[in-house]
């Protein structure tokens, strides 16, 4: 008997994590179908290339529609749930069960897939990721039908097939994804994304990821340890853990290949034209046809985020047929969330089960402060109306400082950029500022939901700086809730409108150096972030030259990863007098 056809140890499943966005599907296609395995499938592409997948079928006999996850990972540990940062495509017993066929590929040249490697969403992993929906149609367990799932490199690439409209390809669920690689990917801000990518590559391209194999069977006996009830407590372990977890990953070293990218990603590619970088997705949206749901964690800062309003916003779907959830902070190893989300979805897209789908609004929005969702036909949704907070000085730089409705006096701050990860006296703090803050206190309820944009008239004593910005909801008695995030280099200020969406402004980085002394204008987007603020609460905003000094941590759910900057030792001054101010978002609660 062929190892691959004997009945091997059930997988173990985990709906660990939040599944719903403030609703409950009142009816199920099916389920208690079961799990079993049907290991190391190899599917035929281009140039006599061989890609190695498992796929993952209901015990019960049967064709279902098949959920292709694209992975640009070795998958040896994933289904075990054992806690890596690629383990991003949800629990395949979850769908199993539920009458649906989980196939998780690995790209070529990666794991077990046979060819050459070539850079990440290269347009021939595209050609092979269609070549995949083809096969998987044609096989005896599937009924013709494809849908994708994962979060991340899985959902980043969702679209980008999409695009190409695979005759088999029904819909996609994409959680947490960009859409201009370049951009929100490796040059965040026109600042190299270091930090990210010695993590990234450390934890899943060394020799060891391409040549691990881990059998079906010890898998799956693994799983029955990590998706126990213990998983919450190990969820805490890694928490607690994360920081060293993360300095290990980047202390590896990752592949030859992946090496090159990285230099070229880094050191070389400092514009569009000379990164290796694809350019995604976002220039291709129009031409995607098939509905979609697409998940937003508003944890992230300078990794994902954008993506999700891009694709909502500029996709050819129907409009009925599309639907944006942003979800409160989570950080998540491996991806168990919205799992149940995503098989609402299926079940009324491929079964046409009434079970309220249809009737959910196309946008859910997490709520700081109101810990709920809520909803609207739009992000931004369409009642509501800019407000502008103008800042205002209140004297010496590390003083408390103003938000108003009204434009203020001129006058300025200043604060200190020390590069990361320089010496500095015992006592820099005492005597040179190293942020600013400035708060708006609350007198009535306040709903903010849609973009976040600063506008601050700026100058440096150097040529060229750092700012990064962060907005927080200040609670009555102290407690501090981080709500949205936003940097921009001075030096590569110029916006991109032909690139922009409703709730980012994009910055194409080009080159522009400050004259010392001379003050210039920055208008960049924080991240959206929906908060209710209350009577006696405060809407805080601080600025920064350092992510390190206004960022949380994983442990705390948001994945917001430094960035090698300031570039020099300087002082920065933001200017007053009605030329710099920040805009939210006020929806009307009526």
């Amino acid at each position: 008997m062929d190892r691959r056809d004997h009945p091997h140890i059930p997988l173990k499943g985990s709906t660990y994590g939040r599944q719903y966005a403030g609703w409950t599907p009142t009816a199920r296609a099916f389920e208690g179908l079961g799990s079993r395995t049907l290991p190391d499938q190899f599917i035929p592409v281009a140039d006599g290339v061989q890609l190695h997948a498992d796929v993952y079928l209901p015990r019960a006999p049967g064709r279902y529609p098949a959920v292709v996850s694209f992975a640009g990972y070795s998958t040896e540990e994933h289904t075990a749930g054992i806690p890596t940062g690629s383990n991003e495509i949800g629990s395949p017993p979850v769908f199993t069960d539920r009458g649906y066929c989980p196939v998780i590929v690995e790209r070529r040249g990666m794991g077990r897939s046979t060819g050459e490697q070539v850079v990440f969403f290269d347009p021939q992993d595209v050609t092979d990721h269609e070549r995949v929906i083809a096969w998987a149609a044609e096989q005896p367990w599937c009924n013709g039908d494809v849908v994708l799932f994962g979060t991340s490199y899985y959902g980043m690439t969702q679209p980008l097939v999409a695009a190409r409209r695979p005759p088999a390809l029904r819909g996609f669920f994409a959680n947490e994804m960009c859409t201009d690689f370049y951009r929100h990917l490796v040059a965040f801000g026109g600042v190299p994304a270091l930090f990210f990518l010695n993590l990234w590559m450390g934890a899943n391209f060394t020799e060891r990821q391409y040549d691990e194999r881990v059998s079906p069977d010890r898998r799956a006996l693994i799983s029955h340890v990590t998706n126990s009830a213990l998983h919450p407590l190990l969820e805490k372990v890694v928490h607690r853990n994360v920081t060293r977890m993360f300095d290990s990953f980047m202390a590896q070293t990752p592949v030859e290949a992946v090496r090159r990218m990285y230099t070229n990603w880094i050191f070389d590619g400092k514009t569009r034209q000379t990164s290796t970088i694809p350019e995604g997705s976002t220039g291709l949206l129009g031409d995607i046809e098939v509905p979609f749901v697409v998940v937003q964690n508003l944890g992230y800062f300078n990794l994902h985020q954008y993506g999700s309003y891009d694709l909502f916003e500029n996709a050819g779907t129907p409009a009925e047929d599309r639907w944006l959830i942003l979800g409160a902070p989570q950080f998540d190893l491996p991806v168990y969330s919205w799992q149940e989300e995503a098989l609402a979805f299926f079940d009324s897209l491929l079964h046409g089960l009434d079970n309220g789908y249809r009737r959910q609004p196309r946008v859910r929005y997490w709520i700081d402060g109101a810990e709920r969702f809520g909803s609207a036909p739009s992000f931004p949704p369409p009642d509501g109306s800019v407000l502008r907070l103008h800042l205002a000085s209140s004297g010496a730089d590390d003083a408390t400082h103003r938000l108003s409705a009204e434009p203020s006096a001129a006058g300025s701050n200043t604060w200190v950029s020390v590069p990361l990860g320089l010496p500095t006296l015992g006592g820099l703090d005492d005597v040179a500022a190293q942020r600013l803050g400035f708060e708006f206190p609350i007198d009535r309820s306040l709903l903010l939901a849609g973009p976040v944009t600063a506008h601050l008239r700026f100058s440096c004593n150097e040529i060229d700086s750092y700012l990064i910005a962060r907005l927080s909801r200040i609670a009555g008695d102290g407690t501090r809730h981080q709500l949205s995030m936003g940097a921009i280099r001075p030096a590569a200020r110029t916006e991109d409108p032909e690139r922009s969406t409703r709730n980012e402004i994009a910055i194409d980085s080009g080159r522009q150096a400050l004259v010392p002394g001379e003050p210039v204008t920055l208008r960049f987007s924080l991240t959206p972030g929906p908060t209710l603020l209350g009577p006696g609460e405060t809407l805080r905003l601080d600025i920064a030259s350092r992510s390190d000094l206004l960022r949380m941590s994983p442990a705390d759910g948001y994945a917001q990863f430094d960035l090698p900057v300031p570039p020099y030792l300087c002082r920065n001054t933001v200017h007053f007098g009605g030329e710099s101010w920040i805009e939210v978002y006020a929806v009307d609660q009526d």
